[in-house]
């Protein structure tokens, strides 16, 4: 991963944990409503260690019901 984009590979994990969390979901359940991304992969991207496909990014957002704005958007 370029190390300019790092703070925010972060912040949108920790964005996705985040509500993850608020949906009482664990990594594996998450991982089982996308079909296609490991829980491996998920906490990766939770952890911002994880350079991840925007297709993905949309997949995380349909399993949790959620808009990419939601993610994107910083709420302080």
């Amino acid at each position: 991963m370029i190390n300019n984009f790092a703070k925010t590979y972060k912040e949108i994990g920790n964005s996705l944990k985040k509500k993850r969390k608020e949906k009482n979901l664990t990594q594996q359940q998450l991982a089982e409503l996308t079909g296609k991304i490991d829980r491996s992969k998920i906490s990766d991207i939770e952890n911002g260690k994880e350079d991840f496909l925007f297709s993905t990014l949309l997949k995380l957002c349909v399993a949790l019901d959620i808009s990419i704005a939601d993610i994107l958007t910083k709420k302080d």
